[in-house]
């Protein structure tokens, strides 16, 4: 016999039901004309991941249980066609529906439900519900406590019985071993599993271990696509029963994957394709673009805008702004100072020109001026520092948003990890924006998809977009003369190391003086990070790429007296 089965891995967009279950259908049309017999769709699909506090208003609930009707009015015609979609649903009338006093408990399960020829013929309740990281699901979802079998027919007219999982519940032994006690013969996980650097080896890896340990193959169906904040890679994957991979999805893209199982004596042959693993800073670049694309895309803005100033960090954001929107909607304004050196001037011409974006030039001297005489009386004999510094960051930030709010343009802000950890950026300046791309990615790293990005091309905008002087060249703000970024903080390979240390690894400031970082460095960036958190507050939502951002899953309190 053979069983086939289509993960549809698609790019939902939250609370646009009628769309979503839209794609939902077609997906279905063309798996049935291929002759699919399963076809599942990522987790949440129905309302999109993550819906947040929408979950809490009754009406976007009652919207989801009229695009699942829909649906399956819709595929009703699909003869021998099942179907997983991925919704919220109610709590039964027997279940926990209470209030603790005034405070409503959550009425809802992160569910899945199995659609057959129109009709609803199982719902599954995920068991496991995460609430860390980016996660908040206690905070919505009550678990469920059963597991889920299902049949599947195959071609010949034989039943397959299919296990259900969704997500956090293959991470753990319960969920799956349940699925193989009550008869199931493969395992189908459906997903929306966030991206962060080197996720998609873990995952894999994890779900190795759920099948060696039940001896059912898996079909890994995940979610694609930027959602705020989060990046979902797709990259869904089917593992034969031995834990060897026997096919992968596409990476940052739609895809609808086919997958055929045949049996082989008492086993299952498995065929599908398999796109290769890519290299970190490949799937760094692709999920950076994916988020740009994606944030500007689903929110209707009709383009970006960029200060470019000549420097490594603005000469990242517009290449990814460019493989993301495309040059036509992109717009770099160069905005000089009396200390923007030649080369800046230079570098920041020869970079648009080579991506062929819009390209303007707006001297700030005047202005910065301006602001001084104003304030020369309330500064009468106090030498400049960083005040007269931030006024020049302020003003371009001006600047951008009056251009912003006239054309439309989200502008998109280009500050990195390093300089957020550390407060090396300005409110109201630098900060000002909307989509803050490169929030978490480090200035180590930043040189490293500089360098990878020139070497390849993979959105067809042109190779080496970034002259090589921005990259070589010593990074500097140029708010004074000669400055550099290493006058104020230590060497960036110190400071990137002690970061992911420290705010992403938890890692103790006398820890990572004992792996032989120089005290004083650490103490500097540790006062740094822990004195800065109420810029980060004010700062732009930007992408996250890595297993802890300044986003939702850095939640420390602005006002504290812990110092280590």
């Amino acid at each position: 016999m053979t069983l086939s089965i289509c993960v549809a891995q698609l790019n939902f967009v939250v609370g646009d039901m009628a769309g979503n279950a839209r794609k939902i259908i077609d997906a279905a049309q063309q798996a049935h004309a291929r002759g699919v017999r399963l076809l599942l769709t990522p987790e949440l699909a129905l309302c999109g991941y993550a819906a947040e506090d929408l979950f809490l208003r009754p009406a976007f609930i009652d919207a989801c249980d009229d695009a699942l009707k829909t649906v399956a009015r819709e595929t009703a015609a699909l003869k021998g066609l099942c179907i997983v979609v991925g919704h919220p649903a109610r709590l039964v009338e027997g279940e926990a529906l209470r209030r603790e006093r005034s405070v409503a408990v959550a009425r809802l399960h992160n569910a899945a439900s199995v659609l057959c020829e129109g009709r609803i013929t199982h719902t599954y309740a995920k068991r496991e519900l995460p609430n860390y990281q980016v996660f908040d699901e206690r905070r919505y979802f009550q678990p469920g406590a059963k597991p889920c079998v299902f049949d599947v027919t195959g071609d010949d007219g034989r039943v397959v019985r299919a296990g259900l999982l969704i997500c956090e519940d293959a991470w753990f032994d319960a969920p799956a071993a349940d699925c193989k006690s009550a008869g199931a013969e493969l395992l189908v996980v459906i997903n929306a599993s966030p991206f962060h650097a080197g996720k998609g080896g873990e995952r894999e890896a994890t779900m190795r271990e759920r099948v060696l340990a039940t001896g059912l193959p898996m079909v890994y169906a995940h979610l694609v696509g930027g959602q705020d904040e989060i990046v979902f890679e797709g990259r869904s994957f089917v593992l034969a029963a031995d834990g060897s991979l026997a096919g992968r999805a596409v990476s940052f893209a739609e895809a609808l994957f086919d997958v055929a199982f045949s049996r082989a004596g008492a086993g299952w042959q498995i065929s599908a394709e398999t796109d290769r693993a890519h290299s970190p800073e490949a799937d760094l670049w692709h999920a950076l673009v994916l988020g740009v694309r994606d944030y500007i895309g689903k929110n209707g803005f009709p383009g970006a805008l960029l200060g470019l100033s000549g420097g490594i960090d603005s000469a990242l954001v517009l290449a990814i702004a460019v493989d993301a929107l495309g040059k036509d909607k992109v717009r770099a304004v160069m905005m000089p100072s009396p200390y923007t050196a030649d080369i800046s001037w230079i570098d920041a011409r020869d970079m648009a020109a080579r991506l062929d974006v819009r390209y303007d030039e707006i001297a700030i001297g005047p202005q910065f001026e301006a602001f001084k005489a104003s304030l020369a009386s309330e500064f009468a004999g106090l030498p400049e520092d960083t005040t007269e510094e931030n006024l020049q960051a302020r003003i371009r930030g001006t600047l951008l948003m009056a251009l912003s709010n006239k054309f439309g343009s989200i502008v998109l802000t280009t500050g990195n990890k390093s300089e957020m950890a550390t407060g090396y950026c300005t409110l109201y300046g630098d900060m000002a924006g909307g989509f803050a791309v490169i929030k978490d990615v480090v200035k180590t790293m930043v040189f490293r998809l500089a360098h990878w990005r020139n070497a390849h091309d993979p959105f067809g905008t042109g190779a080496n977009p970034i002259p090589e002087r921005i990259i070589t060249r010593p990074p500097s703000a140029e708010l004074r003369p000669d400055q550099k970024d290493q006058d104020s903080l230590p060497e960036y390979a110190v400071l990137d190391a002690i970061i992911a240390r420290y705010m992403e690894d938890d890692h103790s400031p006398e820890s990572i003086v004992a792996e032989g970082y120089a005290r004083a460095d650490v103490d500097k960036v540790v006062r740094l990070i822990r004195i800065n958190e109420y810029k980060r507050r004010q700062a732009p939502v930007g992408i996250r790429v890595t297993h802890r951002s300044f986003g939702k899953d850095w939640r420390y309190p602005i006002t504290s007296k812990y110092r280590a």
